[in-house]
């Protein structure tokens, strides 16, 4: 695994390939009552008043612009192919940095407006257009190794995650719709009530979901996916990490509306970190001033995202740059039955409800992606009674059914990865800084 916990990835090296494209890069929960209006509109206010219809604009790049960007690959930052306009989260234009829609309105007035979070009037206009041309100086003096760094490598390019592509956690799903998007997709009714919540912190155990969960936020707004790893940052980018943190922020600001996604959030806000040069130091110092903006920016449609197995290590005097800091636990045995129900789906069982419900049972305490390497390594007993031959040769009608014996075997190597002690922190932790849910 890549350490990250979560269940994106797939297992096909076992035969053992869950579906793509349409379904879900998880696990695919039908779900029905999923209507158009829970879904993302990147920002789209269409069913107000014409006085508060936004519309997308283009600005034009210079000649210079052109031509220190000509030379870049196609892919520069491109859009996900879940960005959205209009309650569709079918794909944006491809186009290089030249047809970027910059947060500010054109000559053309009301009908050609970016989406914004606040109507952009007088003095705010203004600012807007002096933070355009601030970004546009920025871009023009970063190294384009930079650029393409997090165009190919931070910006997500997965599908679109939907509700029902997330198992269970019910009330997170809902405190995130109320407490988060509603706000965000309709400042209108919230003007004046409450601080649009532009941080967020997930906390929980590894394999919940919680990258799954931010992905579902942006497709919900029809945002542009960007994933720091802060492993990564603190590893493998480290000499780059500062750089690297405000490179993304300034392409975030040329593709909003943007969610950024930090992954391991504590390897930068652990109190630990303590020499002040050092460079985990400087790129803490880099995402706080960026993050600070955001939080204090009018016309920034930028909203991130930080997830956390240890929200404990987390700088006490960090915690208040989150507005919200939910609780992302482990599944419940509805969540674990759907779990178990989908992925058996794509192969040949033989397991009657009585068994699959004895499996739901003794898979307590266990995250989604325990589950998932659960079925993973029971899906593959049947290729343990083939004979000794070229595997790739052998053909899936050729392979019996899973039955619950192979269960009974995986059970022997797989076991739950969270410790009671784990889960009492986070109970703990929750209460007194959590949200409540």
């Amino acid at each position: 695994m890549a350490g990250q916990g979560e269940m994106d990835s797939t297992y096909g090296n076992y035969s053992y390939g869950q579906q793509r494209s349409t379904q879900s890069p998880m696990y695919r929960m039908p779900d029905n009552s999923i209507s158009n209006a829970n879904r993302g509109n990147g920002f789209d206010r269409s069913a107000e008043t014409s006085s508060l219809a936004f519309k997308p604009t283009k600005q034009l790049m210079s000649s210079e612009q052109q031509r220190k960007f000509s030379s870049q690959s196609s892919r520069a930052l491109t859009p996900p192919s879940y960005s959205t306009a209009k309650n569709s989260l079918g794909s944006r234009s491809s186009d290089s940095f030249g047809k970027y829609t910059s947060p500010v309105m054109n000559e053309h007035g009301d009908e050609h407006r970016q989406l914004l979070p606040h109507p952009m009037q007088g003095p705010g206009l203004r600012a807007a257009t002096s933070s355009n041309h601030s970004v546009d100086e920025q871009l023009k003096n970063t190294d384009t190794h930079l650029i393409d760094l997090v165009t190919n490598e931070i910006i997500n390019q997965g599908p679109p995650v939907d509700w029902g592509d997330i198992a269970g956690l019910d009330l997170v799903k809902a405190v995130i719709k109320e407490e988060v998007l509603w706000p965000v997709l309709r400042s209108d009714a919230f003007n004046g009530l409450t601080a649009l919540p532009r941080s967020i912190l997930l906390f929980g155990p590894r394999g919940t979901g919680k990258t799954l969960m931010g992905r579902c936020i942006a497709s919900q707004l029809g945002a542009t996916f960007f994933k720091l790893p802060g492993s990564s940052l603190v590893t493998k980018w480290l000499g780059e990490g500062e750089k690297i943190v405000h490179a993304a922020f300034l392409v975030a600001r040329c593709r909003q509306p943007s969610v950024i996604f930090v992954s391991d959030i504590d390897m930068l806000l652990s109190s630990q970190v303590s020499e002040e040069h050092s460079p985990v130091s400087r790129m803490r110092t880099e995402f706080l001033m960026q993050l600070d903006t955001v939080l204090t920016s009018a016309e920034d449609q930028i909203v991130v995202i930080c997830a956390t197995s240890k929200p404990e290590e987390i700088d006490e005097s960090l915690r208040r740059y989150f507005m919200k800091r939910l609780l992302i636990p482990l599944p419940d045995s509805t969540a674990r039955h759907q779990i178990i129900v989908q992925l058996l789906s794509q192969h040949n069982y033989c397991l009657n409800d009585k068994e699959v419900a004895l499996l739901v049972q003794r898979t307590e305490g266990f995250s989604g992606l325990d589950v998932a390497h659960l079925c993973q390594e029971a899906v593959v007993g049947p290729l343990h009674a083939m004979p000794a031959t070229d595997l790739s040769a052998i053909m899936p009608s050729q392979l019996r059914p899973v039955t619950y014996q192979d269960f009974e075997n995986a059970f022997c190597k797989i076991q739950p990865s969270i410790s009671q002690k784990e889960l009492d922190t986070y109970v703990e932790w929750n209460k007194m800084f959590g949200c409540s849910q």
